[in-house]
């Protein structure tokens, strides 16, 4: 990775920079070193701004009654309609409710809410104060709740009593409950929406509608310089404990609102819509901060693809005449599965281009898209970024129109995406490898929370010079770049991140396992899913190991995290120091013919074993 932009690049970052509002202008472009030891990044370092006050107060002179969500509930006619002056107000009262619970600047607030208006007010509310918003996902257990509770200290918990997703009830209280039971930190405060508890295991809490009456005023915006963190967000890791991505305020900012617009060219007038969750980093970039900033019309919806008929993506399409859709592989498939007919019911033709993320999107996957949702006339442009890029890094973008079904395509101006061979750890021009960044970008993680060490061990030592992404990657004759999927031990399970490792430490701590090893198997609609290999102690009863394990891993890890197959085995392929070959396991679970050189192997014929024990769950 270079120490200096390229003069071009500089201009370019100057005038990503000038799409926001500052307090005090920025003087600093970029600074920043990358020596082991040394590594950080600053952009617009001397720059003073608010992140609320660029997606709500600089946008109310004009459009204060432009519509800013059209949010649509779980259940059919659940909708509401909300301005840019109507989401302003709900923000304040928010920020207040905080502040007077004591939250100030640099506080960790902790927010455990479904994907909705309260949860994109509690991000805007902590960024106009000055607090640091940690949003977790709804799908993860008790025990993923309190790991990331105790690693950023959160001052204040913010948590719903229930909700419901397609359908059914989620008790995120019930959930906080239990995680405050394993936590070695507690909060000051719970602050509670449709609740009347005192105290939650000796956290007092507070109900928000009770809190909201007592608050009046305006509340200013705090200043804050670009470099000041703006939220944490955990992903998995493969060394099993989750890392809080440290984004900040500044180049964050600045590159999700250029990303939104450059990818997908929403127009003054357009309505817009991602899919994602706001407790992954799509949510945050492209459901409330790069619309926000952009002055943009989304629509949010809280339920499933699924709920109550599989025409319900397109349905709300056709209501709110949706310009531009994002959704994920994942949920394509899901909807695939449930056959064309569901399509003649709606119409689509307001959609003029189709995004897809999360995940590399399946050639025919792809197909179904371009041909059946968007009728052969809108662009489908697939995206590729990560949690620690803040933003859209490759895509078919309006600067490179050209289209291959299953295809990353071209890297956004500025960034310089590359394929290197992991041997002699040079460029490639055609062929496979793994894929690295090799110059700064302002929406670019700036460290892990409180573990900077692990920041640079992760990212920066595998190909010194580079942002190593983690990813493998295809570069094809024309310079066009696939993405190959993880080069280490992380799944993506439905477009979400998860760790071998964590899944293998939580199957390891239940008592009848002895040791285990868990791999990614191809599936045809989650895209991946977790198969694992355990061996057990002699008293188990294997005829219903699966369901007794993944109920386990259901309560240390979360739903999302439970396995396809669990197939005792009597021992794991290890080589000759001990090492678990994964490589073997991943073949035989996607039952690739061709098992690679087992010579390494201490006991070959264990291999043979394996696979009759997976042969078996085919049965």
């Amino acid at each position: 990775m270079q120490k200096t932009l390229l003069p071009q690049d500089q201009d370019l970052w100057d005038q990503v920079g000038h799409r926001l509002t500052w307090f005090k202008p920025y003087s600093d472009l970029f600074s920043g070193s990358f020596e082991k030891g040394e590594l950080s990044f600053k952009w617009y370092e001397d720059g003073v701004l608010n992140a609320c006050y660029n997606c709500l107060d600089r946008h109310l002179p004009h459009k204060k009654n432009k519509v800013a969500y059209y949010f649509e509930g779980d259940e059919p006619g659940s909708k509401q309609r909300i301005t840019y002056q109507d989401l302003y107000d709900l923000v304040i009262k928010t920020a207040l409710v905080l502040k007077k619970l004591g939250v100030q600047k640099g506080d960790r607030v902790l927010i455990y809410w479904p994907l909705g208006l309260e949860a994109i007010c509690a991000m805007l509310a902590c960024a106009r104060i000055g607090a640091i918003h940690n949003v977790v996902f709804g799908g993860f257990s008790s025990l993923s709740l309190a790991s990331r509770l105790d690693d950023c200290q959160a001052k204040l918990v913010m948590s719903s009593h229930k909700a419901h997703r397609g359908g059914k009830e989620i008790k995120f209280l019930n959930v906080t409950q239990e995680a405050l039971k394993h936590t070695t930190h507690k909060p000051q405060a719970i602050l509670t929406v449709g609740s009347t508890l005192e105290n939650l295991e000796g956290v007092p809490c507070y109900n928000f509608e009770d809190l909201e009456k007592e608050v009046t005023g305006d509340c200013i915006c705090e200043p804050m310089n670009a470099e000041d963190p703006l939220f944490l967000l955990y992903t998995s890791g493969s060394t099993g404990k989750p890392k809080g991505i440290v984004h900040t305020t500044g180049g964050y900012l600045a590159y999700a609102s250029h990303t939104h617009e450059v990818v997908f060219e929403v127009g003054e007038n357009d309505v817009y819509w991602c899919t994602a969750d706001v407790g992954w980093i799509t949510g945050h970039s492209y459901v409330v901060y790069g619309p926000l900033v952009n002055g943009c019309t989304s629509v949010v919806y809280e339920g499933t693809p699924l709920y109550p008929t599989p025409e319900r993506y397109w349905q709300i399409i056709d209501d709110y005449s949706v310009n531009v859709f994002y959704t994920a592989p994942t949920a394509l498939r899901t909807l695939k599965a449930q056959g064309d007919e569901y399509l003649a019911f709606t119409k689509r033709d307001s959609l003029k281009c189709l995004g897809s993320v999360e995940e590399p999107i399946d050639p025919n996957t792809w197909h179904r898209y371009y041909e059946k949702v968007g009728k052969c006339h809108v662009v489908v442009r697939d995206t590729w970024w990560q949690t620690e890029t803040g933003g859209i890094m490759i895509s078919p973008h309006k600067f490179a129109l050209k289209q291959k079904p299953g295809a990353a395509m071209t890297p956004l101006p500025g960034i310089y995406a590359y394929v290197l061979d992991p041997q002699t750890k040079e460029r490639i021009t055609q062929g496979d490898g793994h894929l690295v960044i090799a110059q700064p970008w302002p929406g670019q993680a700036r460290t892990l929370y409180g573990d900077h060490e692990r920041f640079e061990n992760t990212y920066y030592s595998t190909y010194p010079g580079y942002y190593f992404t983690g990813d493998g990657a295809h570069l094809d004759e024309e310079g066009h770049i696939w993405i190959t999927g993880r080069v280490d031990d992380v799944l993506n399970v439905s477009g979400h991140r998860l760790s071998t490792a964590e899944l293998e430490n939580a199957l390891d701590s239940h008592e009848l396992v002895l040791e285990c090893a868990v791999v990614a198997m191809n599936h045809d609609i989650k895209g991946q899913s977790p198969v694992a290999y355990v061996i057990l102690k002699k008293d188990a009863d294997t005829s219903s190991i699966q369901d007794v394990l993944n109920k386990w891993i259901r309560v240390q890890v979360g739903p999302l995290a439970i396995c396809e197959k669990i197939i005792p085995v009597p021992e794991l392929p290890k080589t000759r120091s001990g090492k678990v070959m994964r490589r073997i396991l991943r073949k035989i679970a996607n039952q690739e013919p061709d098992l690679g050189d087992l010579s390494t192997l201490s006991v070959p014929e264990v291999v043979i074993a394996i696979q009759a024990a997976f042969d078996k769950t085919k049965e």
